[in-house]
């Protein structure tokens, strides 16, 4: 992330939205929220001293352009060996709703140098052993056929594996049976830096305000309808209340919390599940350079989706790193720099019951969560030599990265699911909203936001005003680009050249 840190510490006693989280997802609501009403007051809350220092700072995530190019738990295998690829066809479809956008503001000039936060790094999937090869195939034939996958390359050589990656084939035995896929136009992304840049534009503008170092501490609804946000900035013994006609909270693994101090019936019965995540960072300056690509494996059983092994190739503040992970572990907290109570002060009457079945259906995470904390770096190193066969234990250190908290669901059935991805959470009459969830988070946040617009902003949205504006801002917006491959292919184009990265 760029070490231009976006502090201010304005507080709008009486703004039209308020803005809770200084991430991702909270800067692309407020741009679009000013690009369609400029007159709009924003207030933005943020508890760390600058914004984007949580789930969307780079070391922080994984940094993928989550498209499904190479993410293999979007593609599940059915019974008799089939890929299902709709959950991919669809994520494919909202990442590039999300670079649509951004090369909107290329061409408006609110991003003025897109390789600050964007690059393009292939993308790969990596298997060993028959079960997995034949798996690949399948999902190579299933993906290639379609047109958001048509670029897809499949090998089971491991001399051509090699050319692609040659961290993958060097020390690998000839015998062993290996495939990989691989698609040139991935990407990877520092959303700390494009946080940075949206909020940085957002600040300029009249009527928007940035308070940091000030926390949340209750939200109530006024007489009138409005919304009541009592903050405290760090060292103040007093707090200060903040009015609003709608609120949006965007606080990461904090929303849930946040979610239920408001007291909105759409809030409850849902709980939350953290899982930490740690990353082996090389030190070799010499395997960095031979590794040019995002190569994703098949998750351990029992495993999170979240915790989909990974070798990535990362660009941070112009300098080049190699990641291997990430490997889960388990914190009580909600956020990296939270409380050690918010899982027990998370646990209410109404999701006791959801948070019990999970806890009884999912005894394959617990075991797999324990296994990770005890693991040691020999072991985990051992985990990395299955991608990269000659890696050195020296040459690799443990790096702690973000909280993700995985949403808890009410279910008639079992009580409660484990359900992951990314939920919004919004009352009926539409004045405030919440994000659940995590990835594929950061890379569909436009999407996302849309629903949040939709939802919040309804009447507004069917306006001819809002209706061609969001057309401006998200070319595609009201089109299926999955049913037409000609809009796709000249929309993808049109983006990629803004962005830098066709």
């Amino acid at each position: 992330m760029s070490n231009n840190q976006v502090t201010d510490s304005e507080l709008n006693n009486n703004p039209d939205v308020v803005l809770i989280g200084g991430g991702i997802m909270s800067a692309t609501l407020g741009v679009m929220l000013k690009k369609l009403q400029p007159e709009m007051t924003i207030q933005i809350i943020e508890a760390l001293p600058s914004v984007a220092l949580e789930s969307s700072h780079a070391w922080n995530n994984a940094g993928t352009g989550h498209a499904a190019l190479c993410e293999l738990n979007y593609t599940p295998q059915q019974a008799d060996g089939s890929v299902t690829i709709d959950k991919a066809v669809g994520i494919n479809e909202q990442f590039e709703q999300s670079k649509q956008f951004w090369a909107y503001l290329v061409e408006q000039g609110v991003i003025e140098a897109p390789s600050e936060f964007i690059r393009k790094v292939p993308h790969m999937s990596f298997v060993r052993g028959k079960d997995g090869v034949d798996f690949l195939a399948n999902r190579f034939k299933a993906m290639s056929e379609h047109h958001f996958f048509s670029e897809m390359t499949y090998s089971e050589d491991v001399n051509e594996i090699g050319e692609w990656a040659p961290l993958l084939a060097a020390g690998r035995g000839a015998s062993e049976k290996i495939a990989a896929t691989r698609v040139d136009g991935g990407t990877d992304i520092d959303f700390g830096s494009l946080t940075q840049i949206l909020i940085t534009y957002l600040t300029s503008l009249d009527g928007v305000t940035l308070a940091t170092e000030t926390s949340v501490r209750d939200i109530d609804r006024t007489s009138d309808g409005a919304w009541k946000v009592r903050v405290r900035r760090d060292g103040e013994l007093s707090s200060e209340k903040v009015e609003a006609k709608f609120v949006f909270i965007g606080a990461g693994g904090g929303s849930l919390k946040l979610l239920q101090k408001s007291g909105v019936r759409e809030g409850k019965g849902f709980g939350g599940f953290p899982v930490s995540g740690q990353f082996l960072v090389c030190q070799d300056e010499e395997v960095i350079a031979k590794h040019a690509a995002k190569v994703y494996g098949k998750a351990a059983v029992g495993a999170p989706p979240m915790s989909v092994p990974h070798l990535d190739t990362r660009v941070i503040d112009g300098k080049k790193s190699l990641l291997f992970g990430p490997y889960a572990g388990f914190s009580p907290k909600f956020l990296r720099r939270g409380s050690i109570f918010d899982l027990i002060s998370s646990v209410k009457l109404d999701n006791l019951g959801p948070m019990l079945a999970v806890g009884r259906d999912n005894m394959s995470l617990t075991e797999y969560l324990y296994q990770e904390c005890v693991n040691t770096h020999k072991d985990r190193v051992g985990v990395l030599r299955e991608f990269f066969p000659d890696a050195k234990d020296d040459d690799w250190t443990l790096e702690t990265a973000g909280q993700r908290v995985q949403i808890i669901k009410k279910d008639a059935e079992v009580g409660g699911k484990l359900q992951f991805g990314t939920e919004v959470v919004s009352s009926e009459d539409g004045t405030i909203a919440a994000l659940l969830g995590a990835s594929p988070g950061a890379s569909t946040s436009v999407s996302i936001i849309l629903e949040v617009l939709d939802r919040c902003f309804a009447e507004d949205v069917k306006t001819d005003a809002w209706q061609s504006e969001l057309k401006s801002m998200v070319s595609s917006f009201g089109k299926v680009l999955a049913n037409d491959a000609e809009l796709y292919k000249r929309e993808r184009s049109r983006a990629d050249k803004a962005l830098g990265i066709l």
